[in-house]
C-alpha cells in the first residue's frame, strides 16, 4: 500500500477548508484516510496553516510521499 500525504476538501461552496491527511494513494480525494495530520484554511487572515510536523515526518520516514501543495504548506508553517 502506497501512502500519500495530501489535502482533502471540506467546507461548502465558495468557503473551502482543507485537512492534511495520510491516505492510501488509490483512495478518492475525499474518501477514506488513515490519519488527520493538520488543517489549512485559505480564507483565514493568519495564514490558516496548522500542521503536526512530527506526525508528517513520522509518515515520511515510513515511506509516505508528500504532494507538492502539502510540501509548500509545510514550508509556510515553518516560516510563521
Amino acid at each position: 500500500m502506497a501512502v500519500t500525504i495530501r489535502l482533502t476538501r471540506k467546507g461548502r461552496t465558495k468557503l473551502p477548508f482543507y485537512r492534511v491527511v495520510a491516505t492510501d494513494q488509490r483512495s478518492r480525494r475525499d474518501g477514506r484516510f488513515l490519519e488527520v495530520l493538520g488543517t489549512y484554511d485559505p480564507l483565514a487572515s493568519d495564514g490558516g496553516v496548522k500542521l503536526d510536523v512530527a506526525k508528517i515526518r513520522d509518515w515520511e520516514s515510513k515511506g509516505a510521499s508528500i504532494t507538492p501543495v502539502v510540501r509548500g504548506l509545510i514550508k509556510r508553517a515553518a516560516e510563521g
